[in-house]
């Protein structure tokens, strides 16, 4: 379910009206990033599904939605103003996956508008709420804030990133029963691999490289293996990253073929973008040829190749795959042999390139060190949580916690019951033996009682050598039965290794809140008037002769319970 609202009166919608906005959500995000022409007419179909929300995660996703119509119509502003509502919609949403989610997709917005800092501080805020423990459910949610994340670190050029996400975005879709998110995250995580193994090709790191693609042909042949029929620009997509890691495992000319055979295809029926990645692919390919058989003809195809390719990013506002192109003809020309052209593009490259971006991957790091400090001073806090309200000897709950846990109690709904449970004579273990002996019998006694109660069951050091147990649904027949189990355990136990005159037992009184009905039709007082009773209980027990449970209205026939 997407995140409650921050505030009390926001509008929730109603289960029918939340399965049309989950269902239309999903149709939205399952259209290519950057196929405009099918998300414009599914946004023209679905308008007005989110119009009838005004819940603020959905008026979140509503502009989220008129952002990135605004970029398609090449209207900068208006997908600007439109990130911002989205945002500020946000803020009347508690952090959770579904946040995470809308928070990726915006930042992947903001790298297709090409700006770059923002794109980082949303990517840093949904990579932090996936991590959440209350993220790590398998959901589409997850998978596609993952997905989008992986979007969007490439987008920026950080690769090992994307591959994660890319990663972890299948590991969730192969624990769903969905055949399409899984075949279209197997599909992502080989254009990842293979997305960093060209990187690496180029900074000279041959092994990694071949390594990468060989885990991207092995993600392609994954999706060929699940039983779905893909869209025919998936499956071109796929083509031409398949062929494309064959390339960067020096299989040259086992590539070849397939991408000739895919680009003719792509470019009498492809859409623009899958026309110019197609064409930057083969002319990756061909550009290896031509170096390693000094072939000048495929060296002219390949420049040829990624003009059309920068023409063709450059329309679907690829701008990061549009300065590849630049930088890759720079290279290229400069290779055959004419320095002047190869300065113009490289020269293009440096100015549409500028300072931002390098700028961007400072940020990002900045952003994981705060990150990094964010999680000690988390780690902090929760080490002093659990100082507060845990019991260091034992581990247990302490008495501050079980205050709280019996103060959230509701009374009357269904049986509760409560016992005290104090061990015998524990002032002349202490003086008999040490109070080294006497923590150890605390800790064994702990644990005797954690072992031995029922699920769910609750056990606090409420102090000193006196425990609580809280047991939720027991009425006092079943919580005697509980307690005397618990007392049996103990007496039992094992104490030959400890310096100690008599073996350990436990005293224990047991006090009940039956369920309000017919035969209960007053309220039950409290907790504290619960734990008053217990006590009494306990005393008595102790007065009687120890090693005992006491309950108002008795207990098992073995002499050791009564009132």
């Amino acid at each position: 379910m997407p995140p409650a609202s921050a505030a009390a009166a926001s509008p929730t919608p109603s289960p029918s009206e939340l399965d049309r906005l989950h269902a239309a959500l999903w149709r939205l995000l399952a259209t290519g990033e950057r196929d405009d022409a099918a998300f414009g007419d599914l946004v023209d179909d679905v308008d007005d599904v989110f119009s009838s929300s005004a819940d603020p995660y959905w008026v979140a996703w509503r502009s989220a939605l008129a952002a990135r119509r605004g970029l398609a119509d090449g209207d900068a502003d208006a997908a600007t103003e439109a990130i911002t509502a989205a945002r500020e919609a946000l803020h009347g949403c508690l952090p959770s996956v579904w946040t995470a989610l809308t928070l990726a997709y915006l930042a992947h917005l903001e790298v297709t508008a090409d700006h770059v800092d923002a794109a980082m501080l949303m990517a840093v805020d949904a990579s932090l709420q996936t991590e959440e423990p209350s993220a790590q459910e398998p959901s589409r949610a997850l998978l596609q804030a993952h997905r989008w994340l992986s979007l969007t670190l490439a987008g920026l050029d950080l690769e090992e990133l994307a591959v994660a996400h890319a990663g972890r975005a299948h590991r969730v879709a192969a624990q769903l029963p969905d055949v399409d998110d899984q075949w279209r995250t197997l599909l992502l995580s080989a254009q990842q691999h293979v997305e960093l193994a060209q990187t690496l090709h180029r900074r000279g790191d041959e092994q990694r490289a071949a390594e990468l693609a060989e885990e991207a042909i092995g993600c392609a042949t994954a999706a060929r293996g699940l039983d779905r029929e893909p869209e025919p620009a998936e499956a071109d997509l796929l083509d031409v990253v398949q062929a494309w890691a064959m390339t960067c495992t020096d299989d040259l000319d086992g590539a070849l073929g397939p991408l000739r055979r895919v680009h003719r295809h792509v470019q009498a029926d492809g859409g623009v973008w899958l026309r110019g990645y197609t064409d930057l692919v083969l002319a990756r390919l061909l550009a290896r040829l031509a170096a390693r058989d000094g072939d000048l003809i495929r060296g002219e195809e390949a420049v040829g190749l990624l003009v059309d390719a920068s023409g063709a990013f450059a329309a679907s506002g690829d701008r990061r795959r549009y300065r590849q192109c630049l930088l890759e003809l720079g290279q290229n020309t400069a290779d055959l042999g004419r320095p002047a052209e190869a300065l113009h593009w490289l020269e293009a490259y440096r100015a549409d390139t500028g300072r931002a971006h390098a700028r961007g991957r400072e940020l990002w790091a900045e952003m994981f060190v705060r990150r990094s400090r964010l999680r000690e001073a988390e780690r902090q806090a929760a080490v002093l949580r659990r100082h507060a309200l845990e019991d260091p000897l034992t581990g247990l709950g302490n008495r501050r916690s079980a205050e709280r846990r019996l103060a959230g109690l509701r009374f009357g709904e269904e049986p509760l019951s409560l016992a005290v449970v104090d061990v015998d004579r524990f002032k002349a273990v202490n003086d008999g033996a040490s109070h080294t002996q006497g923590d150890v019998v605390l800790r064994r006694v702990a644990d005797l009682l954690r072992e031995h109660s029922r699920t769910g069951d609750e056990v606090f050091r409420w102090a000193g050598d006196e425990f609580l147990v809280l047991l939720p649904t027991a009425t006092e027949a079943q919580a005697v039965v509980v307690m005397e189990r618990l007392r049996a355990a103990v007496a039992a136990a094992d104490w030959g290794d400890l310096r100690l005159t008599e073996p350990v037992t436990v005293s224990v009184g047991v006090a009940t809140a039956p369920q309000v009905g017919e035969d209960q039709p007053e309220p039950v007082v409290g907790w504290r008037a619960l734990f008053d009773t217990a006590d009494l209980l306990l005393f008595s027990a102790k007065r009687s002769g120890r090693n005992r449970v006491r309950a108002p209205g008795g207990g098992p026939a073995d002499g050791r319970t009564g009132a």
